[in-house]
């Protein structure tokens, strides 16, 4: 049976790293932050005891030295540093880590492939594949992919999911707003990563998904509607213009299609991208699913609009 104990976490000082951090800590595995030397980012957000070294995400020695005694590696790199993850890989390989959690975390790249926001995502695919590919050929290294949805919290705190404007009181909803989706929170997600890790032989070499719940654009607009007294009028948005929007904007070279293509991905009707309880980890895992209202409830108070 894998055991695991100690953890290095590759890029951890963005916005999803400290609370992987955090949680893992909280549940007792021992934690290093790995960084990359050239980053402008400073490391404020880790925890003042957190051992963090500093690194060239492009050097396997490097790489190698920072994980030695690690017995996994949870990579939250951002977009312009996912490729750059299969120099980490062997380098976690030569470490002897024995599990490789790479930057997934949003929608569940396996299913996009050779889709529009698939080609977005073209890194984080191939990246899978690698640790697949990787993982065949030595038996005492295996990964886990994970898919959580949409960042919940985060996504409200930096405009309301692009579905509620608090300072308008107004709304804006893709088709019929019925379409439910996958959806977690920052904290959930560290709950997830802890999970797989302590669920190892479970886990090993597989893609999961898990979500705090799943939602619709219109529960939502509800949901605000009730705990604020207001009512919000809304606007309709067709996923095929947004849809377009995106390839055009793609075509050009500008890679901000991916948000058009990502609200389309979740909400369009028929989208199907809820988790249903067959695809869904959180039972696998030990992962409570969490409550719609009272996260909703949290983030108006953040706003201090209750």
């Amino acid at each position: 049976m894998v055991s695991i104990k100690t953890v290095a976490v590759l890029g951890g000082s963005g916005n999803l790293g400290p609370s992987i951090i955090h949680e893992l800590l909280a549940s007792g595995f021992s934690v290093t932050g790995v960084t990359r030397a050239a980053s402008t980012n400073s490391t404020p957000k880790f925890p003042d005891t957190l051992p963090v070294k500093s690194v060239d995400y492009a050097s396997f020695d490097e790489l190698k030295d920072a994980f030695a005694g690690q017995d996994a590696v949870v990579s939250v790199v951002g977009t312009l540093g996912v490729a750059g993850q299969r120099v980490a890989i062997d380098a976690a390989v030569a470490a002897g880590v024995k599990r490789f959690i790479p930057s997934e975390f949003g929608i569940n790249t396996r299913k996009v492939r050779g889709t529009s926001i698939g080609k977005i995502l073209a890194g984080k695919i191939g990246v899978v594949d690698y640790l697949e590919e990787v993982a065949k050929g030595n038996g005492e290294f295996t990964w886990t992919g994970l898919s959580t949805g949409l960042f919940f919290d985060w996504g409200l705190d930096r405009g309301g999911l692009g579905t509620v404007n608090l300072k308008d009181k107004t709304a804006t909803v893709i088709d019929s707003g019925n379409e439910k989706f996958q959806a977690s929170t920052l904290a959930q997600i560290g709950k997830a990563v802890v999970g797989i890790l302590q669920h190892p032989d479970e886990t090993a070499n597989k893609y999961l998904s898990s979500a705090s719940f799943n939602l619709s654009q219109n529960e939502l607009i509800a949901l605000v509607e009730e705990l604020t007294g207001s009512k919000f009028p809304v606007t309709h948005v067709k996923s095929e213009d947004l849809q377009k929007a995106g390839d055009e904007k793609l075509a050009a070279g500008d890679f901000r299609a991916f948000v058009d293509f990502l609200r389309a991905h979740n909400s369009a009707d028929g989208a199907g991208n809820q988790l249903t309880e067959k695809e869904s980890a959180n039972g696998l895992i030990g992962l409570p699913y969490e409550d719609l209202k009272a996260a909703v409830e949290s983030w108006l108070k953040r706003e201090g609009a209750l």
